[in-house]
């Protein structure tokens, strides 16, 4: 077996909507051996593995893997499942996955599978690959190893048992908490998107101005003072008690003698606590002489300089959750401890407890194992035990100071029990401390009676509060402590969501998605986009170079300024990552051409519609997809758009044509150009958007593609119900420069000579060019420096320079960093090869290094009266030098103007 790649999906992708890891995989000569030819493999994998007997599979019912083992079945189907019972085994909830084979790769596989997070779900696919292999029959083992790309992982344990163990520990560490995950897990819930932004937890939910973060139960509506406050536990008890709540006495003290002296002006016994510590850690409760006080004293001292001698309140400690100034749940603390039976050790007793599954380390799990430490040691010796101690039977033996969940403590809930007025005082701490999400910790000896009559306080508020004791408490009712908090930071009038746009196609993205984003500020948003030339808010570029893939998108929808999202959505981000977002409010497919086939597995026009596609099937359900009628490979799409759809066309025959008339008869809305004049149709009624040639980037309207994205960019925003006068307004402003559109169509004047910057890189983007340049024709020399990217196929090269010699007079054939891996010269001789083929004259045709030179070159050879045009890559140093040629030839009245985009 040998993986030929790995792809971690984080959105909708090409074989499904939701978040998957893909694993490419050859399984080599292992093709001729499918389940049912490898005796003894099904048994074998199902009793190591028995969770796979419940694997539903496509058959839809438990035992489903069991008869496709039997029925025989190839496999990378196999590793699929296992994958996914790994990650069962290890706690991460994911039942999802599918194998499909390759089109034209025989015996190559793509795995899918969900994942709770990306380490470890790459650890679980590798895993399964191991496991699987060392499962065959020994003769296939050496028949065909197992060989793997090279990856930085540490290997794996070769048993089941610590291999399970190892990947809880990766699902553990690199997974979320359980009061994260329970807002999470509401969070999706209600829709609303969530983004991980760094390791320890901190949650961006929802996208762009419409935001809020969350970190465990802190949000960003938890306030500094308040936290600050709560993290002083003198200062807040001090703050409680000025307005009447009830807490116990206490005094802040820096040294043994004070806290002696502390202790008796308190009277006997008292609760010796650090007065920024958090977890129950240096808390000494029941200190009743001066010796315990000592040694409370000291363990408080090594967590803060200044220690809380306190009035120990009798009762018992609940934890009262606080949610927008109302109590949401309450739950008892019941202290780490064992019940002897007369024959084993307190070390013995706590293995048994520990034997739980409920418990695990740290605060990942229900419960916390109790540990054996130094503060467990303490808390024995002032008991007058050891670890070794066998207590009688029945006897109760406290294993903990404190009662929290985090040294092993356990919780039974009681929000039923709670007397209307320790509710009021819970929720009244809560505001005085001014936290939104708080924690309020009440000794009482009855909390069903008021703390008025029965006595006890508040022995602290806490931000930040543990939820699990409230999600799974050890005894009563479970309580959805995560709705309230999600429901505070997004009421259900406000939406987490900005409106999110995305635009694909082979040619024509860039300048669609510069048109809507003016559009969009004309209409008064705050708007980020992405393209092919950088990622911009406001119009601001904040990171240049090509960034129509994912992970610029993300850029925009975590920035907190944007309100409005507009995306260049390449073909390489959608194969390699997916979508960047879950779901699009409008999403466009302009066109559908040849470009970029024979890489990654698009061989042909069909492949790359699919791919296409994913856009469509994107769009929310009250969303819309806006299709070219023009296109027949972008009117197929529309069946898998789940919302409206929306059509443009430069024909107003299109409103004619199925299934666009059907629809715009039955109140869809259609984008046309009827008369060089862009109309609305919508219900039966028409509306004029604009005349085209009051749109710059028309040239009068003869920039036949510009019209197509002008259309495109008025059906995005009327499909989202932009005014039809902010549309206009955005089209007509958008003008015809570098700064508006770099390197679309950008046309430099400088003493007779026309330089034409257009990042022209497919056929189709060239005969849009070639048209244009019809305007040009008989005036001089036409003269184009032409190149591809070096994931065209050879055909494709040859074409482009037969194409070439019929668009220009004399051709600066270049190459450059875009090779990808394709040997020096070489793109240059196929695309020579195409044009002399064509008929082109040798004498005509030069071949340049790179663009720059390309560039350099033209540009001293041109004469007055000829055009000179250039497709670069690196638009922003071609125009630099275009600028520089353009000043030195004519200083003061050199100009740029007129710009339009057909890029792929």
């Amino acid at each position: 077996m040998r993986v030929i790649e790995r792809s971690i999906y984080r959105g909708p992708h090409l074989y499904g909507m939701h978040p998957m890891i893909r694993i490419r995989l050859d399984l080599g000569a292992l093709e001729q051996w499918p389940t049912d030819r490898l005796d003894g493999f099904a048994a074998a994998l199902v009793a190591l593995l028995p969770g796979l007997s419940e694997h539903h599979c496509n058959l839809g019912q438990p035992g489903g893997f069991e008869q496709r083992l039997e029925q025989g079945t190839w496999l990378g189907h196999v590793i699929e499942h296992v994958a996914i019972e790994l990650l069962t085994q290890a706690g991460a909830a994911v039942t999802r996955g599918k194998t499909r084979a390759v089109k034209r790769q025989p015996g190559v596989y793509d795995i899918l599978y969900s994942y709770a997070d990306e380490v470890s779900g790459l650890a679980a696919g590798r895993a399964a690959m191991e496991l699987v292999h060392r499962l065959l029959p020994p003769a296939l083992q050496g028949l065909h190893g197992l060989d793997r790309v090279a990856r930085p992982e540490p290997p794996l344990p070769s048993d089941l048992p610590a291999l399970i163990a190892a990947l809880r520990k990766l699902v553990a560490t690199h997974g979320l908490g359980p009061s994260t995950a329970a807002l999470v897990e509401e969070a999706r819930r209600r829709k609303i998107p969530v983004t991980r932004l760094n390791e320890a937890s901190l949650i961006q939910l929802g996208t762009g101005s419409r935001q809020q973060r969350i970190r465990a139960s802190v949000t960003g509506k938890t306030g500094l003072i308040g936290a600050e406050l709560a993290a002083n536990k003198h200062a807040a008890k001090r703050l409680l008690g000025d307005i009447g709540l009830p807490v116990p006495r206490g005094e802040v003290v820096r040294d043994r003698p004070s806290a002696i002296a502390a202790a008796r002006r308190l009277g006997w016994p008292v609760v010796v606590k650090p007065l920024d510590g958090n977890h129950g850690r240096g808390v000494s409760t029941h200190v009743g002489d001066n010796a315990m006080l000592l040694a409370a004293f000291d363990a408080a001292r090594s967590i803060s300089r200044s220690v809380i001698i306190e009035q120990m309140l009798t009762g018992t400690d609940h934890r009262f959750l606080v949610v927008d100034g109302k109590l949401i749940a309450v739950a008892e603390h019941v202290p780490a401890h064992v019940v002897g039976n007369g024959r084993d050790s307190i070390r013995k007793l706590i293995e048994t407890v520990n034997a739980d599954p409920r418990r695990g380390d740290g605060h990942q799990a229900v419960l916390t194992r109790i540990g054996l430490d130094d503060a467990l040691h303490a808390c024995l010796a002032l008991q007058n035990r050891s670890i070794d101690s066998i207590p009688l039977p029945g006897e109760h033996v406290a294993l903990a100071g404190t009662a929290n969940l985090s040294t092993g403590g356990t919780a039974i809930d009681r929000t039923d029990e709670v007397h209307p007025d320790n509710a009021a005082i819970a929720e009244q701490a809560a505001l005085a401390i001014g936290l939104d999400v708080a924690g309020i910790d009440i000794v009482s000896p009855d909390i069903g009676r008021s703390l008025y009559e029965a006595g006890g306080g508040i022995v602290e508020v806490n931000a930040a509060p543990g939820l699990r004791m409230h999600l799974a408490p050890s005894e009563g009712s479970p309580r959805d402590v995560a709705r309230p908090i999600i429901a505070s930071l997004f009421p259900r009038r406000r939406s987490s969501r900005i409106p999110v746009f995305a635009v694909t196609g082979t040619n024509g993205k860039t300048t669609t998605v510069r048109m809507l984003a003016r559009i969009l500020r004309e209409a008064g948003y705050r708007v980020g986009f992405t393209s092919t030339s950088g990622v911009y808010i406001n119009d601001c570029r904040q990171v240049s170079g090509d960034a129509s893939g994912p992970k610029s998108a993300r850029r925009v929808l975590r920035n907190p300024v944007v309100d409005a999202a507009v995306f260049e959505t390449a073909r390489g981000g959608l194969l390699r990552e997916g979508l960047a977002f879950d779901l699009c409010d409008v999403g466009a497919v302009l066109n559908v051409s040849e470009d970029h086939l024979g890489s990654r597995g698009v061989h042909s026009l069909r492949d790359l519609a699919r791919v296409k596609s994913v856009v469509v099937r994107a769009v929310a359900r009250r969303g819309a997809a806006v299709l070219n009628a023009d296109d027949p490979r972008t009117v197929a799409m529309a069946r898998h758009c789940r919302g409206r759809v929306v059509w443009f066309s430069n024909d107003a025959a299109a409103l004619h044509r199925a299934p666009i008339d059907a629809q715009v008869a039955d109140g869809g809305m259609a984008i046309l150009n009827i008369d060089q004049t862009i109309v609305r149709i919508h219900a039966g009624e028409r509306q004029k958007v604009a005349d085209i040639r009051d749109i710059p980037a028309t040239l009068g309207g003869i920039a036949e593609f510009n019209i197509l994205n002008a259309l495109a960019a008025a059906a995005m925003a009327a499909a989202h119900g932009i005014d039809i006068p902010a549309i206009a307004a955005g089209l007509r402003s958008f003008q015809a420069s570098f700064e508006d559109s770099p390197g679309r169509l950008n046309i430099v004047e400088a003493h007779g000579v026309t330089v034409i910057i257009d990042y022209a890189h497919n056929p189709a983007a060239l005969n849009a060019l070639a048209r244009v340049l019809d305007r040009y024709r008989g005036k001089g020399r036409l003269i184009g420096m032409v190149g591809l990217p070096g994931d065209r196929r050879d055909s494709d090269l040859r074409d482009v320079g037969a194409q070439a010699a019929g668009m220009f007079d004399e051709i600066l054939f270049r190459e450059g960093a875009d090779g990808r891996g394709r040997e020096r010269g070489t793109m240059n001789a196929l695309m020579v090869k195409g044009a002399l083929a064509a008929g082109k004259d040798p004498a005509t045709v030069r071949c340049f290094v790179n663009e720059a030179e390309a560039t350099d070159f033209g540009l001293r050879h041109v004469r007055p009266g000829d055009v000179l045009v250039l497709t670069p890559t690196d638009v922003d140093a071609i125009f630099a030098r275009v600028q520089a040629f353009a000043e030195a030839r004519n200083p003061e009245r050199s100009a740029v103007h007129e710009g339009t985009s057909h890029d792929g």
